[in-house]
Parts: structure tokens; sequence; C-alpha cells
């Protein structure tokens, strides 16, 4: 497993994205039918990190993906006193997909995935993207067990498995 060094936007035309799979079937699904389409769409833009090795193939594998799209929050939801945002709902990044292939699961990559999703987050705010943090929803309790083992991710008052990060907490990454 020698990884590409950096996540690059998905694109069919290089890329083995129809092998993908994470044991979750919804995940591999929007990879291989929805994750190109949406972003011509303008609805989500994802990312995935490309092990070099294609084994003989015409296109490289890939190990991991995230997606991010804007969604929107009200301050009464969030998990911390926000009474200096205004009353209508406010700006977030949605961590809409997070996936690690099987293959490559248990090697640190989803930790490795996850900062890098975080620190993009900053990255477009910096850019002038309006973003007051970054939330999730999580899929199952696996995917809930694995985001508890940061600090930095609260659940939104009205949802258990809806998560918040503040963010200045990502920027500090």
């Amino acid at each position: 497993m020698t990884l590409q060094p950096e996540f690059v936007d998905v694109d069919y035309s290089y890329q083995d994205v129809r092998r993908f799979r994470c044991g979750k079937a919804q995940m591999d699904a929007f990879l291989i039918r929805y994750a190109a389409k949406n972003a011509e769409l303008g609805i989500s833009k994802t990312w995935v990190l490309l092990d070099q090795n294609r084994e003989g193939k015409k296109k490289y594998p890939v190990a991991a993906y995230y997606t991010l799209a804007v969604a929107t929050v009200t301050r009464e939801t969030l998990p911390v006193d926000h009474k200096d945002l205004p009353a209508y709902p406010v700006p977030v990044t949605l961590l809409a997909r997070l996936a690690i292939a099987e293959n490559y699961q248990k090697r640190g990559l989803g930790a490795k995935t996850l900062v890098t999703a975080l620190r993009h987050t900053a990255i477009l705010k910096k850019k002038g993207l309006p973003s007051i943090g970054l939330v999730l929803d999580v899929l199952d309790e696996d995917a809930l067990h694995f985001y508890n083992h940061f600090d930095t991710f609260h659940s939104l008052t009205n949802n258990p498995m809806r998560l918040f990060v503040p963010m200045h907490v990502i920027e500090q990454l």
C-alpha cells in the first residue's frame, strides 16, 4: 500500500471508484453513482485518496474519500450557547460523507481523512466560504464510536447523531 500524498478531486476517468467497498453499501453507492454528478451540479464536492499501486489495472484504487457540502443550523440547536449569533439559520460546512475502503481500514486512515476534511474546511473559510463550524450526520453506532474518539465533536441538542465542531477548534488543527 503506497498512498498518494494528498487527496484529489474525484475523477472517474482515472480513478477506480467502481471497486470501492467500505462495508457500508450506501457509502459505496454514493462514490460510484453520485459523487461526480453532485460536483457537476454544485451540490457537494468529493475528494479521494488514491493508492499509487494500480496492480496492473488502468485506474488507481480509491483508498478513502470525503465529501463536503454547505448547510445551515440554528443557534438553538448548537451544543454551546451562541447568543452572539443571529436568530435565523447560520452557515456551516457539512461533512456529508467519509469512508475508508475495507482493505485500508484499521491503519489510521480514518483519522487522517477526518483531519484532512477538517483542515480543508478551515481553508475554505479562509477563502471566503462562510461557516461557523462543521456538522456531520453520523451513519450508525460504529461511526459514532469513531467520532467519539475525538474530543472535538459535540452532539447538536435536537439530534444526538448530528455532531458539530466549532470553526475556532478546526482552525487550531
